[in-house]
């Protein structure tokens, strides 16, 4: 079970859609209430960038193929690294607030490493699962039966 103090967020997100949820219960009974939604519009591939990969020319005359892009993984890390920047202004507007971490493995990793180390500190726990398309009463069953 995850322990979720009183007045804790819950950052529950991925790389395409992110919600900043606050404990207005107690840790034996979360409450969670939607502060903020973020959602991108990840458009597709062919409209983010070339359609083809990139061609490098060596000195020795040979021409190699570079390796496709990956628009939408770009678009997903460019994602996570503003949801980060606007969980920290969240999480330092209020000084004593615990913060609970859900994402799945790696946008979980896009989230460690985007966020700032003062905000680090206040994770109590991490939840590597996708649940950004559940309700937010399914949110707190899962968290309640991890």
């Amino acid at each position: 079970m995850t322990r979720i103090p009183h007045h804790a967020v819950v950052f529950v997100g991925d790389g395409r859609k992110a919600l900043f949820l606050r404990n207005e219960g107690n840790e034996k009974f979360p409450n969670l209430r939607v502060e903020a939604v973020f959602e991108d519009m990840n458009p597709p591939a062919h409209s983010q960038g070339t359609d083809r990969p990139g061609r490098v020319s060596k000195s020795s005359g040979h021409r190699s193929a570079v390796g496709m892009t990956d628009w939408h993984e770009l678009e997903e890390h460019r994602f996570v690294k503003q949801v980060a920047d606007a969980l920290e202004q969240v999480i330092r507007s209020d000084r004593s607030t615990a913060l609970v971490v859900v994402a799945p493995p790696r946008a979980l990793a896009d989230v460690r490493s985007a966020l700032h180390p003062d905000v680090k500190r206040r994770v109590v726990a991490e939840l590597a699962r996708d649940l950004t398309k559940h309700s937010v009463g399914d949110i707190e069953k899962h968290l309640l039966d991890r």
